[in-house]
């Protein structure tokens, strides 16, 4: 019989969050075995590991196997019944196997291949501050428009996807929350503060959703990433530095990057999906992929388990009403290859050189069922040098920013994207970490105006609006004469833009 080629995405028969075991196509775990108790000079000597375990969503099943995860020398850490997912501690080197022998448990495995200590976003590159005297010249450049921003002549993006005119017509409803899950906002920047959501905000990490007063906010300056995608979503159009997308809805920030290594592990994401969908957020944005696994292969327990988890967690959030948008990744990887070398995982202890499937493995939370993946496109609406592709992958494409081959007529002539940064300053990046905040803002927009749309017709929306772009003629970015990487599809959908570019315009009209 001929091998069928499996979809790119995961795919599910049916949408119910509680049928996810059939719909993934997970075989269920041996029923009959009875755990093993680690013995207490085994767990002495082990290291301790994160692990998710997955079951039925139901309170019976949950509580017999929590009483399998302490016989198997588990400590349970957080328990979201209502998607059947425990988060664990475990020092038991066969903690993982003994679980999923364990009745009730549908899959399992570990979150890390490091011990728990007493960066996975997707944005390329280091970090570059405008300077004190380039913001002057910066804000000469904007004064020339009347009812700019003091630094937006250095914002193409905005003027590329027409959001500078969108904003006049409709800057979004203040119903609307996008929630930054990501490495934390600074809500105390004068232009982030005027449209932050503490009610709706937290810190993730470990598992456990932490809502006290400022544990959202970034641990240092160098963990900018969050707010700096914050700011590009919905940055206050109050005559202080730039505008977001959507300057009129509000944001929120759950952190989810680990305090040690600044990895964004399962645990922490499945919690902030749940938290979201429990706290009224519309839309999320995810510019990052789920560490330790670039690719995540149902072949292997730990790594099922993750896709396991974080799917539940991201469709749950879908039936509460959320639209998830991620980014596809700086690997310029084409995602609907038949072959991908994956040589950064895991990235949390030693990478090992490995080629996956795209199909098989997949990039979590990116290429999940229902989330809308995102490409970056510079000034010239070109994708992005290292921007991730793939045709029956890419949803849509936004600006994220190209210094190398695409240079904007801006003062500052800098190719990337200008946004907000801790303690009140601005500093540009690039990556499709930057496109992702670009189409979920323009997402906004259209929940603003259709604010009974469900998830699935907002993604409708999203992709009905983007001006349809077609492959180009030549990808030869730097003159080699090879192609540095082959667009497929039409006009109307291909690898590189998906439905076409984002445009915040034609959202408002």
């Amino acid at each position: 019989m001929a091998h069928l080629r499996p979809r790119r995405r995961l795919a599910l028969a049916v949408p119910v969050v509680l049928s996810l075991t059939a719909s993934l196509g997970f075989l269920p775990a041996a029923a009959s075995a009875a755990p093993r108790t680690a013995s207490a000079a085994q767990a002495a000597d082990a290291p301790e590991l994160a692990y998710v375990v997955n079951t039925r969503a139901d309170a019976r099943t949950i509580a017999s196997v929590k009483k399998a995860i302490t016989a198997a020398g588990g400590t349970v850490v957080a328990t979201y019944g209502k998607i059947g997912v425990i988060v664990v501690h475990s020092a038991n080197p066969d903690f993982g196997p003994q679980i999923r022998a364990a009745r009730g448990v549908q899959s399992a495995g570990a979150t890390r291949t490091a011990p728990l200590v007493a960066a996975g976003t997707t944005d390329e590159g280091a970090a570059d501050y405008l300077t004190a005297a380039e913001a002057a010249k910066v804000e000469a450049a904007s004064a020339a428009a009347p009812g700019s921003e003091p630094l937006e002549a250095d914002q193409w993006d905005l003027r590329a996807i027409g959001a500078d005119r969108a904003a006049r017509i409709n800057p979004g409803s203040s119903k609307v929350t996008v929630a930054v899950i990501d490495t934390g906002v600074d809500d105390t920047h004068p232009d982030l503060a005027p449209n932050f959501s503490a009610s709706q905000s937290a810190n993730c990490v470990g598992g456990v959703a932490d809502t006290s007063e400022g544990a959202w906010r970034p641990y240092t300056a160098d963990d900018y990433h969050g707010t700096h995608v914050a700011g590009e979503i919905a940055a206050a159009r109050n005559g202080i530095g730039v505008a977001g997308v959507a300057p009129g809805v509000k944001v929120a920030g759950i952190k989810v990057s680990d305090p040690h290594n600044g990895l964004f592990y399962p645990e922490n994401v499945v919690c902030a999906f749940v938290f979201a969908a429990d706290h009224g957020v519309e839309i999320t944005n995810n510019s990052y992929y789920v560490d330790p696994w670039l690719y995540n292969c149902e072949d292997d327990p730990d790594q099922k388990a993750i896709v396991d988890a974080v799917n539940r967690a991201q469709l749950y959030a879908q039936k509460k009403g959320i639209l998830h948008l991620a980014s596809a990744g700086n690997s310029n990887h084409d995602l609907d290859a038949d072959a991908i070398v994956d040589d950064s995982s895991p990235d949390d202890s030693t990478p090992v050189t490995r080629t996956i499937d795209p199909h098989e493995c997949f990039d979590v939370p990116t290429q999940l069922p229902g989330v809308v993946t995102v490409s970056a496109t510079g000034v010239q609406n070109l994708k992005s040098y290292y921007s991730s592709y793939g045709e029956g992958v890419v949803d849509v494409a936004a600006p994220g920013g190209d210094r190398r081959y695409q240079i904007p007529d801006t003062p500052s002539k800098d190719g990337r994207i200008l946004s907000t940064m801790p303690n009140n300053q601005y500093a540009f990046l690039q990556g499709t970490s930057m496109a992702s905040p670009h189409a979920a803002g323009v997402a906004a927009l259209l929940k603003s105006k259709y604010p009974h749309a469900t998830p699935a017709q907002l993604q409708a929306l999203l992709k009905a609006q983007a001006n349809e772009t077609a492959c180009p003629a030549s990808y030869d970015q730097d003159g080699d004469g090879t192609q540095d990487a082959v667009c497929e599809g039409g006009k109307r959908g291909n690898g590189f833009y998906g439905a076409g570019i984002v445009d915040a315009l034609r959202a408002v009209e």
